[in-house]
């Protein structure tokens, strides 16, 4: 074992322990020339740590601020106490010398939730001591033109720490004045108009603009709500009779007046006919002045068509007959013209049908076939007749047809 330890150590004295010196000796030179070269150059080393830690600041905390939409940043000096407001762009910001907040532009709302409820933890108290809750609904906005003065005063928390306290100062006192009667139902709009009176000007006073105030849903007590319910529907009745009492005095004062205006409208109707009657009589009368004549002139103008008809008529009649012993002579004319006429086509007739049969007597003393020719031609198409003249004495009735001599022909034996 002792020998095992004793070669471990000087495996260590040759191997390890030469290159950890040389190592050592290399590292203080580099160090001791480093130093000097760093003494050297101090200056500069100096001022790059300078500006990288400026670059690090700068970086973790820019120099610049930007506005966004529905904001205004208000930019506040540490030294002297100033305070300025910026609604838009980019806002030089130093750090250790500049205070930047930002406030919206837009309406903001507070609702008291401690006081909606009449068993809440801080419900509003009537002119009866009776506790009931309001559900309000305060709208307001920053005042642009004083929130560079006031962004000092001005806490975290604006709803909490300013318009709270002054709601509750103007809400409660206002409330105490009334009974819940008159803030459940019969002055609800006056209560509200002067909570908007009285609470503009208190948050006019801390920088603070007021847009409106909303009253909402009262909550009463149950038992009184339940002995309210039942007043207000009585007194609705009430109120309901009444209105129906008056709407009926109002019909019946209706229906009087109706039947006057009715009255007077059928007497000036019957006025009207009576006036319009005699107008009428009278235009009548002055028509009847001016018709009359008219009337007597056109029965004159009547014989006088009349007269002119009558006569018209006799000429008429007197043409007609004179057309008609015209048209008679003509007549006659024409009859004795046309039996002229025939005379002459008779007689003309006549010698043509005589030189005719002349022509066709000594047509038929020539050819006497003819007759016979003229009776074949008086029978039927289906008879077929062959004239031929007539043959020698003891020929052959068709030798002339044939071409046969009669010469040549032997005689009988």
């Amino acid at each position: 074992m002792p020998d095992r330890f004793e070669a471990f150590l000087s495996f260590v004295q040759r191997a390890i322990l030469p290159p950890l010196g040389r190592l050592a000796a290399l590292t203080a030179e580099g160090i001791r020339v480093s130093a000097t070269r760093a003494w050297r150059r101090r200056v500069w080393l100096v001022i790059a740590a300078i500006l990288a830690a400026l670059g690090h600041a700068a970086y973790t905390h820019p120099p610049f601020a930007s506005v966004r939409r529905s904001e205004v940043l208000v930019r506040a000096n540490l030294f002297d106490g100033s305070a300025k407001a910026f609604s838009g762009g980019t806002v030089l910001v130093l750090p250790g010398i500049h205070l930047v907040r930002r406030y919206p532009t837009r309406d903001q709302v507070y609702r008291p939730t401690d006081s909606a409820r009449a068993a809440g933890p801080a419900p509003f108290q009537s002119n009866e001591g009776l506790s009931l809750g309001v559900d309000l609904t305060i709208r307001w906005a920053i005042d642009r033109g004083r929130i560079a003065q006031l962004s000092k005063e001005f806490p975290d928390d604006l709803n909490a720490d300013l318009v709270q306290p002054a709601v509750q100062g103007v809400i409660y006192p206002l409330l105490a004045r009334y009974t819940v009667r008159e803030i459940f139902s019969s002055k609800r709009a006056q209560i509200q108009q002067q909570m908007t009176q009285e609470l503009g000007p208190r948050l006019a006073s801390i920088g603070l603009i007021l847009r409106g105030v909303d009253m909402g849903q009262v909550d009463l007590p149950e038992d009184y709500r339940a002995q309210m319910e039942k007043l207000l529907a009585e007194e609705l009745e009430t109120e309901k009779v009444r209105y129906t009492l008056q709407l009926k005095e109002a019909q019946v004062k209706e229906t009087q007046l109706v039947a006057e205006a009715d009255k007077v409208r059928r007497q000036k109707a019957a006025e009207a006919a009576g006036e319009e009657q005699m107008i009428a009589a009278r235009a009548q009368e002055e028509t009847m002045k001016h018709i009359l004549p008219f009337k007597q002139k056109q029965i004159e103008q009547r014989q006088l068509e009349a007269e002119a008809e009558k006569v018209a008529r006799i000429r008429t009649a007197e043409g007609a007959a004179e057309a008609r012993r015209i048209e008679a002579r003509g007549e006659a004319d024409s009859r004795q013209k046309l039996a002229d006429a025939e005379a002459y086509r008779l007689e003309v007739v006549g010698k043509s049908n005589a030189g005719q049969m002349q022509r066709e007597g000594a047509l038929i003393a020539q050819y006497p076939l003819l007759i016979q020719k003229t009776l074949a031609d008086k029978l039927s198409d289906k008879v077929q007749v062959i004239i031929a003249p007539t043959p020698a004495p003891g020929q052959f009735i068709g030798s002339n047809l044939l071409g046969v001599d009669p010469m040549k022909v032997p005689g009988p034996r």
